[in-house]
């Protein structure tokens, strides 16, 4: 591969000056920030280096030209997908439906069924952003029949046992990423621009490694936000971990083939909106070079409204099999709902809890007792 290297005070100029000689068609590897002396003597001027690569052009070989027919056949059922948004791609199990209605209000809805601390739960769950027939289903599971009003009330002793045992009921959870001795583990994170992927996936990493033991391996195929592989590449190599940049589906095939030796690798994807089907799509055809089974994490923002949460989740498992959620954020707001309607909406089980920016410290294994106490405000 080769490299070239652009230097001066302006990154952004420096970028459109690789394109121009390079062209347009080109990897940015990562760059690197000096501060130098200026006429000022308490005042230093940011000094780039920007590494960057042309792209290699593939051999028109047979597997070449077998994996541009894919990619061809892939953008026609794009194209088709978005004539058709109803329609899909490949066939897929159902999803719910988009949930277009606002949160309702804690006093705007009187809870006919149940008395008592039934009532007083529910209505502290929809006070916390959970949609009030999710927060009866739930805190149905908890009720027992009270004799003298003919309907239900708790049949625990505190708020938390109840929620524990309604969630317990109605959310499935994965527990941690399992790894299997003597085969490699794979997990792709996705999910929209901003949700956390690097910095979350790092923290995972930063758990094999140091609490399981396990060797870890990070794949990147995001080379289109300045600074995403530099940053990674830091953490990876804080970690002591190798790390390696890929953008089609041979290359990533490639690279698990030379990694025979690590326990589990991580990628790292591109954020994209759910709405952008091409770029999904794009997406999807670099992860397809995988040629061992690889699991797909979605992670979703506690800040998102639940109806829009949902349309996230329908969009992306139209291409990938999600295989969890993954949230993020929750240090953010102050109505977590979502964390209790998201799964039971989309049925999809749950793994990990992002509580701050912190790495490797800000992550939580999300139980039905972290979910209680979040959703109390514990």
């Amino acid at each position: 591969m080769t490299v070239k290297v652009f230097e001066g005070e302006d990154l952004e100029l420096l970028i459109e000056k690789a394109k121009r000689e390079l062209g347009q068609n080109l990897d940015i590897l990562y760059y690197e920030v000096e501060k130098k002396r200026s006429i000022f003597p308490f005042f230093k001027k940011k000094y780039y280096r920007l590494f960057v690569a042309p792209k290699k052009e593939e051999e028109e070989s047979p597997k070449v030209l077998e994996l541009k027919e894919e990619i061809a056949e892939l953008k026609e059922m794009l194209e088709e997908f978005m004539k058709t948004p109803s329609s899909s791609p490949t066939p897929l199990p159902p999803v719910p439906e988009h949930v277009p209605s606002p949160e309702v209000a804690c006093d705007s809805k009187v809870f006919t069924e149940f008395t008592g601390d039934a009532v007083e739960l529910i209505q502290t769950l929809v006070a916390k952003g959970v949609k009030p027939e999710i927060a009866e289903e739930v805190v149905r599971e908890a009720c027992g029949l009270d004799i003298e009003t003919e309907k239900l009330d708790l049949n625990t002793t505190t708020f938390r046992e109840a929620l524990i045992k309604g969630i317990s009921a109605k959310v499935n959870f994965t527990g941690e990423f399992e790894v299997t001795p003597g085969e490699k583990a794979v997990f792709a994170f996705v999910g929209p621009t901003g949700v956390g992927k690097t910095t979350n996936l790092f923290k995972i990493a930063s758990k094999l490694v140091i609490e399981k033991e396990l060797k870890v391996g990070v794949i990147t195929t995001d080379t289109f936000k300045v600074g995403a592989v530099q940053q990674a590449r830091t953490y990876a190599s804080i970690l002591n971990i190798p790390f390696f940049v890929v953008t089609d589906p041979k290359k990533l095939k490639e690279t698990l083939e030379k990694v025979e030796n690590l326990d589990v690798v991580l990628i790292d994807t591109v954020g994209r909106s759910h709405y952008d089907y091409f770029r999904l799509g794009e997406i999807k055809a670099i992860l397809s070079g995988a040629n061992i089974p690889m699991k797909v994490v979605l992670l979703v923002s506690c800040n998102y409204q639940t109806h829009e949460a949902v349309e996230v989740v329908n969009r992306y498992r139209t291409f990938f099999p999600i295989s969890s959620l993954f949230f993020t954020k929750v240090d953010e707001t102050s109505r977590p709902g979502i964390l209790l309607n998201l799964p039971i909406l989309t049925e999809l089980p749950v793994s990990y809890i992002s509580t701050g920016q912190r790495v490797p410290e800000d992550i939580k294994l999300l139980t039905p007792e972290t979910m209680a106490d979040y959703l109390l405000g514990k």
